[in-house]
């Protein structure tokens, strides 16, 4: 065992071990600090015990005082839902058009869309509504809408859905064809061409494109 040394009365006592000439000093840690060190130790299992805090295979302990922060949040949200009660009644039975007359139902509704919008849309149209392009989801920050962009038009569109099989009203976007199927021959097709030419601002054929804008209308 190795001995403590002490070279001179002024210098802290070793602890006697040496690693490639490297002594050990002999300098304890102050008491104080030791005894908060082991009131922390004591705490921590105090509140283990308290506490939920030891995984389980079907959950956690529960704690002694029974605390749950899901419970909390749950009364949270029960305490929102009652103050906000009254406008949300008032909400679901305005009239759409009567909704942005009023400034506190409207600000009421855009702020709670805005989290339905981010908790159910946004996975596809992404957070900023710009939609994902050559994926399928449309862009609601311009003026192209498919199925209409007044506010009746989608409140039928989040109503009812689209291509929604277990709506009856839901909307639906596949195109008929209309060349194998006979519903156009070849020169309707050939005038609804141009006229999607002339709406696009390319070059088309005037008279071509105004006879395809009515085939367009009809079908």
């Amino acid at each position: 065992m190795a001995k403590p040394l002490k070279k001179d009365p002024r210098q802290v006592e070793t602890t006697g071990h040496q690693w490639d000439g490297i002594e050990e000093y002999n300098n304890p840690l102050p008491r104080w600090w030791v005894w908060v060190f082991y009131a922390t130790i004591v705490w921590g299992i105090g509140y283990t015990i308290a506490y939920p805090a030891w995984p389980m295979i079907t959950g956690a302990t529960p704690g002694l005082l029974g605390a749950s922060t899901r419970a909390d949040v749950e009364v949270e949200i029960a305490a929102v839902d009652k103050a906000n009660a009254a406008i949300k009644d008032k909400l679901v039975a305005a009239d759409l058009t009567a909704i942005g007359a009023d400034p506190d139902l409207a600000g009421y509704a855009e702020r709670a869309g805005a989290a339905v919008f981010r908790t159910n849309c946004a996975q596809c149209h992404g957070s900023g509504a710009a939609g994902v392009v050559g994926k399928g989801y449309p862009n609601l920050l311009d003026d192209d809408w498919l199925w209409g962009g007044t506010m009746d038009d989608i409140h039928t569109t989040v109503t009812h859905g689209i291509r929604n099989t277990t709506d009856s009203d839901a909307r639906y976007s596949e195109m008929p064809k209309f060349g194998t199927d006979g519903i156009l021959d070849e020169t309707q097709i050939a005038q609804v061409a141009e006229h999607v030419l002339a709406i696009s601002g390319q070059e088309n054929d005037a008279t071509l494109a105004a006879a395809g804008a009515t085939v367009f209308a009809d079908n």
